[in-house]
């Protein structure tokens, strides 16, 4: 290892302890500095994210789904008020759309949050989902635990609303809170697998719309156990720009808490959780690694254009690049 290898490796390794000092102490500035190069993924962020796992575990996470203008936003902003009512600390990390130029966030939450930011005890963070499916990107379970090590008590992940199969949430939250609308199709879309069954809450939002008993009554009537005639996921509605029902969606959120421990499944939930995340860096790690070589020496654009030009077929190309990767 050469001098200047060593020597940027001691100064990752002195700025994350600094950083990780900063983040247990309630500091707010090293709390956003730490989090940007965690979801960077920078070697300092790194060394902090692996000081500061053994402080996380405490957090409850709370997944806020749904499909594009069912009004997500608003009853983060809602819920997160509400919660601080009840002396909670907040984390958001509010997962946007990618540029497909630049990868960053192009709806900025934060925009729509500003009523949140003057309070001390509330941090919000927005992230790109830099193409990954299912909505999150690869580093948002990072961030969540960043922030749980941080003291913050309710952390809600919001994603970016790419409709039916942003599932991927279910993954990173303990209750996840699927929001729905009236006249906007939602009804079918409550109907199909995928969606419907990451949810621990259903939410009818715009609630004073033409059509919304009608969703609310076929949810109800899909979501109700035949053998035990009762309901098995609470359904409520909201109307978020009034504030209406938020007061009724934080009380279910902190009820499904207590029957997750009281149950036990909040522990095989976050035995679950640990091994996407595990896994889901494997796998970045592993493609990190493999995608290495041929790009340094050219064999992937090479390979690639062979694809475009149809000389290859993707799948012959993949099978060529992972064997001159490993060999």
């Amino acid at each position: 290892m050469s001098l200047a290898t060593n020597d940027a490796s001691a100064r990752a390794e002195a700025l994350a302890e600094a950083l990780v000092e900063g983040v247990l102490s309630g500091d707010r500035r090293a709390l956003a500095r730490t989090v940007t190069l965690v979801e960077n993924a920078t070697e300092s962020g790194r060394e902090a994210l692996a000081k500061l796992y053994g402080h996380t575990g405490k957090a409850h996470i709370v997944g806020i789904t749904g499909s594009g203008g069912a009004g997500k936003s608003t009853i983060t902003n809602g819920l997160a008020l509400e919660l601080r009512k009840r002396g909670r600390t907040i984390g958001i990390v509010a997962v946007d759309p990618s540029s497909p130029f630049t990868h960053g966030a192009i709806l900025g939450d934060r925009i729509r949050m500003q009523e949140l930011t003057k309070d001390p005890d509330i941090f919000i963070r927005s992230m790109a989902t830099r193409g990954e499916l299912g909505g999150l990107a690869a580093m948002t379970s990072d961030v969540v635990a960043v922030l749980d090590a941080a003291g913050k008590d309710v952390i809600i992940v919001e994603t970016v609303g790419a409709g039916q199969d942003e599932v991927e949430i279910a993954s990173a939250a303990e209750t996840t809170v699927v929001v729905l609308t009236p006249a906007s199709g939602d009804d079918i879309q409550a109907m199909k697998a995928g969606i419907m069954e990451v949810a621990d809450i259903l939410v009818v939002n715009k609630a004073d719309l033409p059509g919304a008993d009608s969703l609310i009554g076929l949810l109800v009537a899909a979501t109700t156990s035949a053998s035990h005639g009762r309901l098995e996921t609470p359904v409520l509605a909201t109307v978020a720009t009034k504030r209406e029902g938020i007061v009724e969606l934080a009380d279910a959120i902190e009820e499904h808490r207590k029957r997750l421990v009281r149950s036990g499944r909040q522990d095989q939930l976050r035995l679950d959780r640990a091994r996407r995340h595990v896994l889901a860096l494997l796998r970045q790690q592993l493609l990190d690694a493999a995608l290495r070589g041929p790009a340094e020496d050219g064999s992937l654009d090479e390979t690639v254009r062979a694809v475009a030009e149809r000389r290859l077929d993707p799948y012959t190309a993949a099978i060529r690049l992972s064997h001159s990767a490993g060999s």
